[in-house]
C-alpha cells in the first residue's frame, strides 16, 4: 500500500483543506457524497471524541481518510478515486475496526463498499433511507390551524438553548440528531445554506413553551435547488396535538415558494410507519445510507 497511516485528535488547517478536497474528488466520481456533513463539520476543531486517520503519499498527498466518531460508535472513510484498488479503503477500515463496537458508514451502499464489507466479514445493521418527490407547487396548499398553537421562524441569539433541549427530547433514541448540542447547532448557523427564515418553530401560545420544530435545509444553485426536511421534531407531551402536521405544511409552502427540482428527506429503513406515509405523500426511495459492523 503507497504511503503511511497517521492518526490525530484534530486535524491542522492544511490537513482539513486536502480531505475536503479529497472528498469533493469522491462525490464527483461517485455521484453521491463521500462523507456526511456531520464528518465534514468535524473537520474543524470540534469539542468532540474524535480519531482522525490519514492515509499520505511520500509527497505529502492524502490519499484516504478517515474519521470515527469515538462517543457516537461511528466511522466514515473514503478514498481518492485516482488512488483506489491500492488497499488504502482496507487498511482504513481495518485500522476503524481496532475499536470496539464501532459501525462504519457506506453513504449509497456502492458496489465498492459492499465489497470491501464482504471481505471484512461485516454484517449490515442499519439503513438509512433517502426519499425524494418533486417540489409541490402550492396548488391545493392549505396550511391547518390548531387551537393553543402558533408558528413562528428561529431567531439566532434568542432559540438555541430551547431547541436544543426539546431535539434532545424529540431524538432521545436517534444516535445523531438526539446529540446534538448548541455548539452543533451554531455550527450550521454558520454554513451558507442556513436560512432561519426556513427554521419553523411550533410553540404553546399561552405559555410560549417550544413544542417541536422543522428545519428546512436548501442547497444548490439556482435552477438546481434541492429542499430537505432537515429535521422535524416533536417534544413528546406535545404529541397527538397536531405539530408535525403544521410544521410540515409550513415546510411545503416553502418549498413551493422556490424554483426547486426535487425534495428529499431521511428516514430509517426500518421506519415501516413513516415509509408508508412519506410514500402516500409522493415520495419514493431514492438510496439507502448503510452501517456496517461486525
Amino acid at each position: 500500500m503507497p504511503g503511511e497511516l497517521s492518526t490525530t485528535a484534530s486535524l491542522a488547517s492544511a490537513e482539513s483543506v486536502a480531505v475536503r478536497a479529497l472528498a469533493q474528488a469522491a462525490e464527483e466520481t461517485d455521484g453521491i457524497e463521500a462523507l456526511s456533513e456531520q464528518t465534514l463539520l468535524n473537520l474543524a476543531p470540534a469539542d468532540r471524541d474524535l480519531t482522525h486517520l490519514l492515509v499520505r503519499s511520500p509527497s505529502g498527498q492524502v490519499l484516504g481518510y478517515a474519521q470515527h466518531d469515538v462517543a457516537g460508535g461511528s466511522a466514515e472513510l473514503a478514498v481518492h478515486p485516482e488512488h483506489r484498488r491500492q488497499g488504502i479503503g482496507r487498511r482504513l477500515l481495518e485500522e476503524v475496526l481496532r475499536a470496539p463496537d464501532v459501525a462504519v458508514w457506506a453513504h449509497g451502499d456502492l458496489p465498492a463498499a459492499q465489497a470491501l464489507a464482504h471481505a471484512e466479514q461485516l454484517r449490515r445493521v442499519r439503513d438509512l433511507w433517502v426519499m425524494t418527490a418533486p417540489p409541490p407547487t402550492g396548488e391545493d396548499l392549505t396550511i391547518p390551524q390548531r387551537d393553543g398553537l402558533r408558528v413562528r421562524t428561529f431567531e439566532v441569539g434568542r432559540d438555541e438553548d430551547a431547541w436544543v433541549q426539546v431535539n434532545a427530547l424529540a431524538f432521545a433514541d436517534h444516535p445523531e440528531q438526539g446529540r446534538l448540542t448548541r455548539a452543533d447547532l451554531e455550527q450550521r448557523e454558520a454554513q451558507n445554506w442556513f436560512d432561519p427564515e426556513v427554521f419553523f418553530l411550533a410553540e404553546d401560545v399561552n405559555t410560549r413553551e417550544l413544542l417541536g420544530s422543522l428545519w428546512v435545509k436548501i442547497e444548490g444553485n439556482p435552477g438546481h435547488q434541492v429542499g430537505e426536511i432537515y429535521a422535524l421534531g416533536v417534544h413528546p407531551q406535545a404529541q397527538g396535538r397536531g405539530v408535525g402536521g403544521v410544521l410540515t405544511a409550513h415546510a411545503m409552502a416553502a418549498f413551493a415558494a422556490r424554483n426547486l427540482v426535487r425534495i428529499e428527506l431521511y428516514v430509517e429503513g426500518e421506519n415501516t410507519a413513516a415509509i408508508r406515509t412519506y410514500t402516500r405523500a409522493g415520495f419514493t426511495r431514492e438510496r439507502a445510507d448503510v452501517q456496517y459492523a461486525r
